[in-house]
């Protein structure tokens, strides 16, 4: 089924069921009002939510009304837990290899995570706040889950079944905020604000075949200012899926139903695919011709993100946001 979360003047919006090609919504108050309450108490309202789904694809949703993406939260407004991974090595040997750096050995055998903000998050159509160019804005496109409960010590494999959704994120990072930052030892604060999810979340049943070992084998699509810069193939490269990273956060504690994982920018070896993020352009530019050429984002930038399935269809919906100047 498919689950996205409308706008309604409150913190954690109004959660709907989506029609399968994205096309109708109907409201699923009378079942749960918010996403938070269905994985809280999953088995036993996400069956009535897919009947819901079921009579809504079938055309007999007696309520049912045209999905506007515009409206939309992020499918989860706000979280118990963000925690981001590092799943691409190519993305990471890249921008370390960019500034001398080498790989250390444990990052191809431990992911790499970060915990990040997750009292709000951007909708799908947010606009990015550019408060100083200077920062340098980028976009990272990526794919995240949310998970169930998952109890400390589970294992990568059993850590798949806890998974619960699956949706599109773009992390949005300020580059030149990023070294200062880790310089102290620490993580990413400021250098890291409000990531946006896409219009909806959807259970891993929804990918059919693409789905299988905790990952996405489709191809993340990044069109930057009207021109498409990366269509990168989500699963072959990512060394660490995504039962591996939530094992990893489970390692010494447990992980609570509504916890979001990234994967990382989506990165492929092969240069024709593009780039899922500017930093990694860049990169590649300094190591081929010794500087970056590549700006980052300005005001009045554009990025769209989206993730078809092998019929052509939009799996998520798409998130499409410009980077503006602070009201």
């Amino acid at each position: 089924m498919k689950l996205a979360t409308y706008k309604d003047g409150s913190r954690d919006g109004q959660l709907l069921v989506v029609s399968r090609d994205l096309s109708t919504a109907h409201h699923a108050s009378a079942i749960a009002t918010r996403l938070q309450q269905v994985l809280d108490d999953w088995n036993f309202l996400s069956p009535q939510l897919q009947d819901l789904y079921e009579t809504l694809n079938n055309g007999r949703a007696r309520h049912a009304f045209a999905f506007d993406p515009q409206q939309c939260m992020a499918p989860l407004p706000r979280a118990y837990q963000w925690a981001d991974g590092s799943a691409y090595l190519n993305h990471v040997e890249l921008v370390r290899k960019a500034r001398g750096a080498e790989l250390p050995e444990s990052l191809r055998t431990d992911p790499l995570v970060y915990q990040g903000g997750s009292d709000e998050f951007l909708g799908p159509r947010d606009a990015i706040v550019c408060a100083d160019e200077a920062w340098g804005l980028d976009f990272e496109s990526e794919i995240a889950v949310i998970t169930g409960d998952v109890a400390m010590g589970t294992t990568p494999d059993a850590a798949i079944d806890g998974i619960r959704l699956l949706m599109l994120a773009n992390d949005v990072s300020l580059r030149h905020l990023i070294p200062t930052e880790l310089a102290k030892g620490f993580g990413f604060v400021q250098s890291k604000p409000a990531p946006a999810f896409s219009p909806v979340a959807v259970t891993p049943d929804e990918l059919g075949g693409a789905w299988h070992g905790g990952r996405v084998h489709l191809s993340l699509q990044s069109v930057w200012n009207g021109k498409q810069v990366g269509l990168c193939e989500a699963g072959p490269e990512m060394r660490f899926h995504f039962g591996q990273l939530i094992a990893h956060l489970c390692k010494t504690r447990n992980v609570r139903a509504g916890s979001i994982v990234g994967s990382g920018a989506v990165s492929n070896k092969d240069g024709a695919r593009g780039y899922s993020c500017i930093a990694e352009k860049r990169a590649i530019e300094t190591i081929e011709g010794g500087a970056p050429v590549t700006g980052f984002m300005e005001v009045g930038d554009t990025i769209r993100i989206e993730m078809k399935g092998k019929d052509g269809q939009s799996v998520f919906g798409a998130i499409e946001q410009a980077a503006v100047a602070p009201a």
